[in-house]
């Protein structure tokens, strides 16, 4: 039922369902409904039934964009009868009739949001926008006409108070605490007026971050940056060059040059990029993308956002967004999280200092007198990187072929932890093609699931990484996962080998891990399988696995140059290890900062958040918030500014007021490293136990009693801390194993 409160129709693509079970026979909802003459409705078109491929993966060829919204209202249509027939039951209110029942609910919806997610996130167009737009209002009313229903509730209640007298699996039980937690939450608890508010609010909120999250992919895919000279671009390469060339072309001004913007504050192509002037515009046209400096300014929609999500706190009794939106996280309270953000300030603060006054003595040795800006930190940084630690990212690259990482790296990781086997398709569909296909093979041989792996930048696409299912892994239906990752990678040129930096690798790794967490679901209820965890936890499986990309044994049989076959050197992987320490002052912070700034906004009373009733106001409580931080934030601004910070603004929950996550789960990264390391690093027996203990509960338990299980104590924070170079200590204590911060990935991605 979690799953089931998310109105996005990204986070629908989660939502647990069925009509018919397997084999064609009744469902007990269509039984009810005969008792209690609720007649169900029947879908038609491709969505009304199962997919008949493999694993019950979608048929992409079938499907056209004027086939959701019809799909979408059937699939609603049928939901809403289904979940009639659960309140017409005319026998008292049980486990199965009521809460299994619920579950079940819903089954084309699922299948309908799962493929609209992937296109609207990967290979979008201007139709699917304008359903995204008209859609998402209307899935979210669906969801609150279930979610605050009374006569629901009062069955769903009469379960959970009788709950101490019934014969329960750890499972049944979770699922029951959920579905009753999920709807109080929802405002199953509240007065007839105050749910009215709710749902007024939830619709308002669904279209102002549809809204919200259009206009941030518009403003970073809409607006490259142009220039007038193949000079200004000096230091880029030749392919980098051409399709900046290509680009400006595509935007009707041919015979210049246009760099395209990425999701985040700072610019890959930046540190490369040796005209001062140019690295500032390249700088300032993604720090001010949507901030009314162009046509572009999401400053009173955040606002509105932010206002909204204030009034519906206090309709709970709660005095702000962070104290609502957290009631289910592991942290559980907002002084949890900010006490675990704020004690890492001082040391940070202090290493930006430290780290400037570095980078300004390489400024001067160069000959120059300017004071680093965030548009050098990074080519100063890395040329420090360079000469200090003899660390060239370019010759790196010639060791990571995008296809020997993935197939010799991830799946020989997985292989050796886990047992795993892989199987490239060509007989698949896909939603691109660019797209990989894998069949996924369990240790035992049998099929585990189908894995699809999208790598490639393009126009239709979001930015950033994430994974995300297409059919969820459920016994209640005996359906096997169908998970997808999708990175940005940019394409090589057409003959030319794909080779990826050092970060696109920790990135692959790290969404596997987020796969590998969908792959190893072994539940009964799909909203509690896989993935399906808190925020703050669902980042740490997919983190912990980045550790994987630098260990020995698996840098060997995967890191070989391009050209030459021969093994990456050790020394360098020692140099990726001794520099993952210098650079945190803006690694580490321009993401505490994110974090902190995404806290400031959930933290404002309805009140305050009623007086940012103008953009300067907007601007000038940003400002305010970031100053307060006690950062370096004119050198190191954050990730993301409130403008385009897709991950909290882009939903009607999403990451706000949990971005903080991201480092939650760098703690309990490196502290199961450090457990890795100090048993014997990659064995079977290990990855054994991490996937019988974290990666096959879903989320059936306590967070921090299944990192118990795992670990066999609380998680320490020290490792981390060590591991930035935040603390004094070594957290690496085998040579050519990396603890740097890594790629803090996405939905799960970032």
């Amino acid at each position: 039922m979690k799953a089931q409160i998310l109105a996005t129709t990204a986070a629908a693509a989660l939502l647990s369902a069925c009509t018919t079970a397997p084999g064609g026979e009744m469902d007990p909802i269509a039984d009810a409904a005969v008792d209690a003459a609720v007649s169900i409705p029947k879908g038609t078109g491709y969505f009304a039934t199962e997919s008949t491929l493999p694993f019950k993966t979608p048929d992409f060829r079938e499907i056209s964009d004027e086939d959701y919204l019809p799909a979408f209202e059937q699939a609603m249509a049928i939901q809403k009868a289904e979940v009639a027939a659960i309140k017409a039951n005319p026998a008292a209110p049980t486990f199965e009739n009521t809460i299994v029942a619920l579950e079940k609910s819903g089954r084309m919806l699922s299948r309908v949001s799962a493929v609209f997610g992937i296109y609207t996130g990967s290979n979008t167009n201007d139709r699917l926008k304008e359903i995204d737009t008209e859609i998402s209002p209307a899935l979210t009313a669906h969801y609150d006409s279930i979610n605050l229903d009374p006569a629901l509730f009062a069955r769903v209640k009469a379960v959970y108070d009788n709950r101490a007298a019934m014969t329960m699996t750890p499972e049944d039980a979770a699922l029951l605490e959920d579905t009753y937690a999920d709807m109080v939450h929802s405002g199953a608890l509240l007065t007839d007026a105050q749910r009215d508010r709710v749902k007024a609010i939830n619709g308002e909120l669904s279209r102002l971050t549809t809204e919200a999250g259009q206009a941030f992919a518009n403003a970073m895919a809409d607006q490259p940056v142009f220039f007038d000279t193949r000079e200004e671009l000096a230091g880029l390469s030749e392919a980098d060059i051409q399709a900046a060339a290509d680009r400006a072309a595509e935007n009707g001004q041919p015979g210049k040059f246009a760099l395209a913007l990425q999701n985040t504050t700072q610019q890959p192509l930046l540190p490369n990029m040796s005209n001062r002037a140019a690295r500032e515009k390249l700088f300032m046209a993604s720090y001010h993308r949507a901030d009314g400096t162009t046509d572009i300014d999401t400053r009173a929609l955040i606002a509105q956002i932010a206002k909204l999500r204030a009034e519906k706190a206090a309709l709970f009794g709660a005095p702000d967004w962070a104290t609502y939106a957290m009631w289910d996280r592991m942290a559980e309270k907002p002084k949890t999280a900010l006490d675990f953000m704020e004690q890492m300030v001082p040391p940070l603060a202090a290493t930006q200092r430290r780290e400037a006054a570095i980078l300004n003595e390489a400024i001067r040795a160069d000959g120059f007198d300017f004071e680093v800006k965030p548009w050098d930190w990074y080519r100063y940084s890395n040329r420090i990187k360079a000469e200090q630690y003899e660390l060239d990212q370019d010759a790196m690259m010639e060791y990571f072929q995008l296809d020997k990482v993935l197939e010799d790296g991830v799946f020989y990781m997985a292989e050796k932890l886990y047992g795993l086997t892989f199987e490239r398709r060509s007989d698949i569909p896909t939603w691109h093609p660019d797209v990989w296909t894998y069949t996924v093979f369990d240790r035992d041989g049998s099929e585990l699931g189908l894995f699809y792996f999208d790598p490639f930048q393009r126009p239709s696409k979001r930015g950033g990484a994430w994974m995300g299912n297409l059919v969820e892994q459920t016994k209640l239906w005996g359906t096997k996962p169908v998970i997808y990752n999708v990175l940005n990678i940019t394409k090589a040129p057409e003959g030319e080998v794909q080779l990826a930096t050092y970060d696109n690798v920790e990135t692959i790794f790290h969404e596997f891990g987020h796969a590998l967490h969908g792959f190893f679901a072994d539940q009964r209820y799909e909203s509690l399988s896989g993935t399906n965890t808190a925020r703050d936890f669902v980042e740490y499986p997919s983190q912990v696995h980045e550790m994987w990309a630098v260990w020995p044994e698996v840098l060997r049989n995967y890191a070989k140059h391009y050209e030459t076959g021969e093994t990456i050197p050790q020394a360098m992987i020692d140099k990726i290890d001794a520099a993952s320490k210098f650079n945190q002052g803006y690694d580490f912070g321009e993401t505490l900062e994110a974090a902190l700034l995404d806290m400031k906004w959930a933290a404002l009373s309805p009140a305050e958040a009623a007086a940012l009733d103008t953009p300067e106001k907007v601007d000038a409580f940003e400002r305010n918030a970031l100053e307060e931080l006690g950062l370096e934030v004119d050198l190191v601004p954050p990730r993301y500014r409130s403008t385009y910070f897709n991950h909290i603004f882009s939903s009607p929950t999403g990451y706000s007021a949990g971005y903080y996550s991201y480092l939650w789960t760098q703690m309990l990264d490196h502290d199961s490293r450090k457990w890795f390391r100090d048993n014997g690093g990659l064995t079977r027996e290990n990855g054994d136990h991490y996937r019988a203990t974290v990666l096959s509960r879903g989320g059936t338990m306590d967070y921090f009693t299944m990192f118990q299980n795992f670990a066999g104590r609380r998680p320490d924070v020290t490792p981390m801390l060590q591991a930035l170079g935040l603390v004094a200590g070594d957290a690496s204590a085998e040579s050519g194993v990396s603890d740097d911060g890594g790629a803090m990935g996405s939905t799960t991605g970032n």
